[in-house]
């Protein structure tokens, strides 16, 4: 059974591909899918998975309650922790243009279980994703109604019970808020899904619309945003500890563990290598540009953000809002920003729904899940079953449950996910010597083993608080690989 178990995928070099060609690539072989993407698409896709949430949500939740203005310490650490596995990532995306992403590189170098294991962390990375970002984006839709009513003069916001989660977490339990539902968050997922179900030259199209609207609006409030900034607001710049995980250093290391959630869009970049034109040169292009670029906004950001309100105040669905509702004279950027994050979260919610589907596409090719994830529609060329299944669970998630648990799920499962490539990249460079790579990791060893470190590190900073909660995902996870996927298992099957 072990031999099954830890079985590692065949793989072979795989061949360059023009536009629109379908062919067998790599350990999967991702025919039907159309190779439409080139390098700015993909960058783009990375942008729009990673600026949204991090700087429109989740930054004020981690000054607030953990780090303060040292927000940017933590920024710096999660962007070091990504950068590491992001040079881990291209090489493998560049060597392996398939679906999979982190899967399918485990499936080659660590074996068909860790393989499963690192699957089922990024089924959490992306359906959870989707939900807590399509939560913050409903916390934002009410401001814009308030806005609007403003100026109408008439109060068109929703009512809480029907744009807030009707269920909270509290101390590792689940306790009812008194809501109903959180309409608008299922309403974004419900089209953003039927987007993805079309095309994914559609998506990707709307997607580089979105991220040019939400990078001109984070540019103007950093523009504008500076001219008030109090440095007061900076003292101190590292809190004094109020307990574990609650200002000072370990503040800095908790928040990095959330602001991590910020980063996870650059591994959906990983997902679309199977409809990449060009995947040897492009996705090594697509994967660190769009880090690069996002690192810098997030820092520039953290510091203005925590420059123009007090700390303490931003923890909020809105903190960017929130902090510009502090200055009348900024109102007419506050509306700007609130319309920025609507559409720049909208992208981060579009690129998780799209990545999703190509990794059940994946899994279900090696017959991991059921055949019908890895049907492609006969129109739209894209994988419909599982598009429709993540849309529906998306939307109950974000429907129900807050931001604040959902993220950090996410970070801890990506960040599994992560530690799994570095170490995998280390392996093949022993195991697979000859396999050409169009990009190579610079000083593979320490690279490799620090990102591994770094990540497992980050991890072991949220475990304590949602252990239950992470072991239970897991668990199921197992009950579906021994319940289903060690008996379908293709390649189980071909070793007898």
């Amino acid at each position: 059974m072990l031999k099954h178990l830890f079985a590692t995928h065949p793989i072979e070099a795989a061949p360059h591909v023009d536009a629109g060609e379908h062919i067998e690539t790599g350990a999967h072989g991702d025919a039907g899918l159309k190779r439409v993407l080139t390098a700015r698409h993909l960058i783009l896709l990375g942008i729009g998975a990673v600026i949204g949430a991090g700087i429109f949500v989740i930054t004020g939740q981690a000054a607030a309650m953990h780090a303060g203005p040292a927000l940017v310490i933590s920024f710096v650490i999660a962007g070091i922790a990504c950068a590491l596995a992001g040079l881990c990532y291209a090489e493998f995306a560049a060597m392996l243009p398939v679906s999979g992403s982190a899967y399918s590189y485990s499936y080659a170098t660590l074996g068909e279980y860790i393989a499963w294991f690192v699957g089922w962390n990024l089924v959490l990375e992306y359906l959870f994703a989707a939900a807590t970002v399509a939560a913050g984006w409903s916390g934002y839709f009410n401001e814009l109604l308030g806005l609007i009513g403003s100026f109408v003069g008439s109060d068109i916001t929703l009512p809480a019970s029907l744009s807030s989660a009707p269920f909270q977490f509290v101390e590792g339990h689940i306790q009812a808020t008194g809501a109903l539902i959180n309409l608008p968050a299922v309403v974004i997922i419900a089209a953003l899904s039927g987007l993805c179900y079309v095309g994914i030259t559609q998506s990707a199209f709307v997607n580089s619309i979105i991220v040019a609207i939400k990078v001109t609006v984070i540019l103007l409030f950093l523009a504008f945003a500076i001219k008030v900034v109090n440095p007061a607001n900076w003292h101190p710049f590292i809190p004094p500890n109020e307990g574990e995980g609650v200002f000072g250093w370990s503040g800095i290391f908790r928040a990095a563990t959330i602001v991590f959630f910020s980063y996870v869009g650059f591994d959906a970049v990983s997902t679309a290598a199977g409809e990449a034109k060009n995947p040897q040169r492009d996705m090594p292009i697509g994967i660190l540009g769009s880090l690069a670029v996002c690192t810098i906004l997030y820092i520039a950001v953290a510091l203005v953000l925590t420059g123009i309100a007090p700390f303490r105040i931003l923890n909020t669905p809105e903190p960017v809002a929130t902090a510009l509702g502090l200055y009348p004279q900024l109102s007419w950027l506050k509306a700007i920003v609130v319309f920025g994050a609507i559409t720049g979260l909208s992208s981060v919610i579009l690129v998780m729904l799209m990545g999703l589907p190509r990794i059940f596409f994946s899994m279900a090719r090696d017959g991991l899940l059921p055949p019908a994830m890895a049907k492609v529609h006969p129109k739209f060329r894209t994988p419909y079953v599982g598009t429709v299944l993540v849309g529906v669970a998306a939307a109950a998630m974000a429907g129900l449950f807050p931001v604040s648990v959902l993220g950090e799920l996410v970070s801890m499962g990506t960040l599994l996910a992560f530690a799994t490539v570095c170490i995998g990249i280390l392996i093949l460079r022993y195991t697979r010597p000859d396999l050409p790579r169009s990009f190579r990791v610079p000083m593979v060893w320490p690279i490799s083993i620090l990102g591994a470190i770094a990540c497992v590190y980050l991890f072991w900073q949220a475990f304590e608080e949602h252990w239950r909660l992470m072991v239970g995902w897991i668990v199921i996870g197992q009950l579906i690989y021994f319940g289903y996927g060690y008996a379908h298992s293709k390649l189980r099957k071909s070793l007898g």
